[in-house]
């Protein structure tokens, strides 16, 4: 399968282009949130303030990386990827707001991010847990650091990137979801098995 490599800002047009299982790398910026910056972002949203940081046609990414600060900056040392779900409660209503088209993380999404996706025209892609080294290989400079007084991992981080990935299309905006699909799998798998089970009786 071929390598589909992006570079920011994303268009709306070209993630509705894109599917499950496709793999594909981005270049440009791509900013980090967890759970404080989220509730931060959320309420300059609802305050109509604009946000410190772009995010429109932008990448998001599921990460709280370990970093230092050196004479010239930030060195990140790990930008591993944090599990997606926690975020599930902010995401529908941050895809809607700040016009993100790629969110990055591990582990999947559920139901309402989903249909955000689908509505707003964004994906979801998987990359690697425990490869965070891996990943902070990818970062050619830290372009921002806001809110660093939430802490180093909840701080967002506004990251110049190259060819970072790559990384599995795992959510589509046709609400296609390998997660979900490998959830079906196992169910249908675990009954085939226990009717073998019952027949061996």
């Amino acid at each position: 399968m071929a390598l589909i490599n992006l570079k920011t800002p994303i268009e709306e047009a070209q993630v509705r282009k894109l599917h499950i299982g496709d793999h594909i790398t981005i270049s440009g910026t791509i900013f980090t949130a967890r759970d404080e910056a989220h509730l931060r972002a959320l309420q300059f949203a609802r305050d109509n303030r604009p946000l410190p940081f772009a995010t429109q046609g932008n990448v998001l990414y599921h990460c709280g990386p370990v970093a230092r600060q050196i004479d010239s900056g930030w060195e990140v040392l790990s930008a591993g990827p944090t599990t997606s779900t926690r975020l599930e409660k902010f995401e529908a209503e941050f895809i809607k707001s700040f016009g993100i088209t790629v969110i990055i993380g591990k582990g999947g999404m559920l139901e309402q991010t989903q249909e955000a996706l689908k509505e707003y025209g964004a994906v979801y892609c998987n990359f690697t847990g425990g490869a965070g080294v891996i990943a902070a290989n990818f970062i050619e400079k830290v372009e921002q650091v806001i809110w660093l007084d939430l802490g180093i991992p909840e701080a967002v981080w506004v990251f110049k990137v190259k060819e970072f990935g790559p990384l599995l299309v795992a959510i589509d905006t046709y609400k296609n979801s390998i997660f979900d699909n490998v959830q079906k799998h196992v169910v249908a798998r675990k009954d085939i098995l226990l009717k073998e089970l019952e027949a061996d009786k």
